[in-house]
């Protein structure tokens, strides 16, 4: 199955070993900054909060002009830089010591953050053929998630509270991982150059910018797709899922991260096999089911807040399954979101399409967090459960209406054959 995933062309098997090596570093400190800034740096949990949000906010303000820069100029022209300066922001991380400090390094870290995923995903569509795009994402995926995981443990044996030194290690670990798919991208000299639509004489054929990218009818029902279900699901995972978790279903951090860990291993080990099941079966019909997984897992745990405060095991088994079940949702996800919106886009505006895709997630992060507090305190969290699953099930049907404006191949399906016809008898 692995050898089925990889994409033909090395190159883009090295921009994949890229992904695998950088991810281990994100993993080192990942989980540790808002610990980092309260337990090592001294700073309220207000202030820390708003800090990790302002990078939120500085991603989503800049991915527009990522995406205009990436199809103006090429990914690699984008992308490099960017990863350089994150490497940069990452490792000032380590010596951040005020509030002015840390938002200008945050800030550094989210300038250098806007383009990079927009970028290799629109390099990655131009290395791969339309037929093996669905896969390379999904193994983009899984080889993020692995690295993450691997990262995290590393670092969990490392790091400290009372050893600061332990912090600086790992973001210093961290901000050397970007300069690994900085030097790949290096040694591949005509990867990533930009792509543009010439006319007569060879003049370049202006593409329309984001206002044609909306004029697409398929691509803005998957943005609104994409919107209800992100805000409805990944959003809810950072504070909501924990929240509720904690305050409500009542079990420890510790099974919390139990439950985290379960949703890396559920998408470590079942990527390639659903890779291999949704091959030439509709996206849609994917991402519908997507949808109802998410909304189950919620269910899940909202079982799990109710019989939590009376039984810890079950609660704590409750929480744990949600986060697995969502993590096999993701698995669907992943390939099939990268793959339908590079299909939908054109060569000249790719760069455009994918940093749209990209705010999908920035806006949904913002929109998640803030609302989850108010709707978990609120009737022992049952609003905020039914509002959950009543948006992933909205999503599943969005996705469902979505089909009808897909060609089959769009779709990921197998183009319909005619009958063949019968020759007519001869004299």
């Amino acid at each position: 199955m692995l050898r089925r995933a990889l994409p033909r062309r090395p190159e883009a098997r090295r921009i994949l070993v890229g992904t695998l090596l950088s991810s281990i570093g994100r993993g080192l400190t990942l989980p540790f900054l808002f610990i980092y800034l309260t337990d090592v740096r001294g700073f309220s949990d207000p202030r820390a909060g708003l800090v990790i949000g302002w990078y939120g906010v500085v991603t989503l303000a800049l991915s527009p002009l990522g995406g205009t820069l990436i199809d103006r100029f090429g990914a690699r022209r984008v992308v490099l830089p960017c990863l350089l300066v994150s490497a940069v922001g990452t490792g000032s991380l380590a010596l951040v010591s005020g509030t002015a400090s840390a938002f200008a390094v945050i800030t550094l870290i989210a300038i250098g953050s806007s383009a990079i995923w927009p970028g290799q995903n629109t390099i990655l569509a131009s290395l791969t053929d339309p037929d093996e795009q669905q896969r390379v994402y999904g193994l983009n995926f899984a080889l993020l998630n692995l690295g993450v995981g691997v990262g995290g443990l590393i670092s969990g044996a490392v790091v400290d509270v009372t050893r600061p030194v332990t912090f600086q290690l790992v973001y210093l670990l961290d901000a050397l991982s970007y300069l690994i798919p900085a030097l790949i991208l290096l040694s591949l000299p005509r990867v990533g150059h930009r792509i543009t639509g010439t006319g007569p004489g060879g003049r370049v054929v202006s593409a329309g910018g984001y206002l044609a990218v909306l004029r697409n009818r398929p691509f803005r029902r998957l943005v609104i797709f994409g919107l209800v279900l992100t805000t409805c699901g990944y959003a809810q995972l950072e504070v909501g899922f924990t929240a509720y978790a904690v305050r409500v279903a009542e079990v420890t951090p510790r099974v919390v991260a139990w439950a985290l860990a379960g949703n890396t291993v559920m998408i470590v080990l079942s990527q390639l096999l659903m890779l291999r099941r949704m091959e030439g079966r509709s996206r849609t019909g994917g991402l519908a089911l997507v949808g109802a997984v998410f909304a189950g897992a919620w269910l899940v745990l909202g079982a799990a807040g109710q019989i939590g405060p009376g039984n810890a095991l079950v609660a704590a088994l409750g929480v744990v399954a949600c986060a697995t079940i969502f993590g096999f949702g993701e698995t669907m996800l992943s390939p099939v979101m990268p793959a339908l919106t590079n299909a939908l886009a054109t060569d000249e505006l790719r760069g455009r399409y994918n940093a749209m895709s990209s705010m999908i997630f920035g806006v949904s992060g913002v929109i998640g967090p803030v609302t989850a507090g108010p709707l978990i305190g609120a009737a022992d969290g049952r609003i905020w459960v039914a509002i959950v699953v009543g948006g992933c099930l909205a999503a599943s049907l969005l996705a469902l209406s979505l089909r009808g404006l897909l060609t089959p191949a769009q779709d990921g399906r197998p183009p319909a054959t005619a009958p063949p016809r019968t020759p007519l008898p001869t004299a």
